[in-house]
């Protein structure tokens, strides 16, 4: 059985803790040290050699992101980057990140993290291509990073709300597609993974309906069924069905189903249905 050796980067102690308390439960994890700044961790790979590195991005002093850069690339572990920030998760795509956790931890969500990880690393080929990140990137987000005055102690709340759509990023292999919420007609789940579709094409992503939910516009995003979620701009009838249930047609020419439970969700639209 494969045994990825790891390596835990949090300047929270409680944060550290929690992590290595859940690694310890996966069989193909071998935590063999632990760091708790950004200089401890850049030292650690080199005297270490792990093959994974959970990575916190709001540290004092030397950032996440300026440790992946004071690393040489044949030194370089996997990394899976963890934030208290979503803005940050392109940018741990940018340099080639396993994936990104968000605080606080998810159990599932770091099963899955270390799923990819062992993924790309039965998949490396001789030149070691799980070791290799895209370092060009790390200058750019670092001086983002600096200006923006992120560190563990004092991060400001989360930014405002930009001018625009908000954009969802969509993960496919080492291509992220940004897709704004706006365009988006409705959503159908296939187990971990969610089907988005957008003006008749459908992007995959590999989250859960909790996950999408939480970025989605919860004003606008209604779940209307266990496996479907509505952006309720795009309806343009509601049709009784039985036992409680209604057909919604959307704009886009798509016939969804509300199921009884979910009625509530959409009850705006459904009281001139009833």
């Amino acid at each position: 059985m494969t045994s990825l050796r790891t390596l835990v980067v949090d300047d929270e102690p409680l944060a550290r803790n929690l992590l290595k308390a859940c690694l310890e439960d996966i069989p193909e994890i071998e935590v063999i040290g632990e760091c708790q700044n950004g200089r401890e961790a850049v030292q650690a790979v080199l005297e270490l050699n792990p093959d994974l590195m959970f990575l916190d991005i709001q540290m004092p002093g030397m950032n996440g992101f300026d440790v992946v850069k004071a690393l040489q690339a044949d030194a370089m572990p996997m990394v899976v980057f963890s934030t208290a920030y979503q803005q940050y998760a392109l940018d741990a795509f940018d340099v080639h990140a396993v994936d990104y956790l968000l605080k606080p931890l998810e159990e599932d969500r770091l099963q899955r993290a270390v799923e990819r990880a062992l993924d790309r690393f039965q998949k490396a080929d001789s030149e070691i291509e799980n070791k290799t990140p895209l370092i060009g990137a790390i200058d750019r987000i670092a001086k983002k990073i600096h200006r923006q005055g992120i560190t563990g102690q004092d991060a400001p709340p989360a930014p405002e709300k930009p001018a625009g759509p908000k954009k969802i990023a969509i993960k496919d292999s080492e291509t992220v597609t940004m897709v704004p919420e706006t365009e988006i007609d409705w959503v159908d789940a296939a187990g971990d993974y969610m089907c988005i579709h957008v003006k008749g094409t459908t992007h995959i992503m590999r989250c859960t309906m909790k996950e999408l939910l939480g970025k989605l516009d919860e004003a606008v995003f209604k779940r209307v069924h266990r496996s479907t979620i509505v952006n309720l701009e795009r309806i343009e009838q509601v049709k009784p069905h039985t036992k409680g249930e209604y057909f919604l047609f959307l704009d886009c020419g798509e016939r969804l189903k509300v199921s009884r439970n979910y009625r509530e969700s959409i009850k705006e639209f459904l009281s001139g249905a009833a």
